[in-house]
């Protein structure tokens, strides 16, 4: 997420790591599900609005590369809107000559969601982030390429609707028996492959 305070700290995590694939978490906004309905916490540009997403996602890349030096081995963005058009077409345009997965939209990696702390409406759902959770996980992933979406995080510095949950997310990943799940279930970890020059 580019337009953050952290993401120079993280660039200069990933410059330091060549091997780390470092993907763009497009941010168009973040909406929160409360009394009942869907409500904005903050818009950077109208989703319904084609133009104005693709000069956003434009500005959000060119970001990315000042701060990293080098494309994003991948796409995605905050909150799946990627998902929906017009903002699908837009992310598949600026993704299309990197030659990158797009979460979710790439048939050749497959997503998985599920170790996610939180309903669809933003209720807790700690179930779902523990280390039996991951293990299960890992157990029923088919052959192929799978990328699995988690949130870990430590301290509680930084305001997000997913705050809480990330350091549940920490404990259950970094437990002893996901890693023996990992290799008892034959499943190699890799990163994303660079981008085509």
């Amino acid at each position: 997420m580019v337009r953050w305070p952290a993401a120079a700290a993280a660039a200069d995590y990933g410059r330091e790591r060549p091997a780390l694939s470092l993907g763009i978490h497009l941010d168009l906004g973040e909406w929160a599900h409360r009394n009942g309905r869907w409500q904005t916490v903050y818009e950077v540009v109208t989703t319904a609005d084609a133009d104005a997403v693709a000069a956003e996602v434009a500005r959000q890349l060119a970001q990315f590369r000042r701060l990293v030096g080098r494309d994003p081995t991948h796409v995605d963005s905050h909150q799946h809107v990627h998902l929906t058009e017009p903002v699908r077409g837009v992310v598949f345009e600026a993704a299309g000559p990197l030659g990158v997965p797009v979460r979710g939209c790439t048939p050749e990696v497959r997503y998985r969601g599920d170790f996610y702390g939180q309903t669809g409406k933003g209720e807790p759902y700690p179930q779902a982030i523990t280390v039996d959770a991951i293990v299960g996980i890992l157990a029923a992933l088919p052959p192929g390429t799978t990328e699995l979406g988690c949130h870990p995080g430590v301290g509680d510095d930084f305001d997000s609707v997913y705050r809480r949950e990330r350091a549940a997310e920490v404990a259950a990943l970094c437990d002893p028996r996901v890693r023996s799940a990992v290799t008892g279930h034959g499943v190699h970890l890799r990163p994303f492959p660079a981008p085509r020059p």
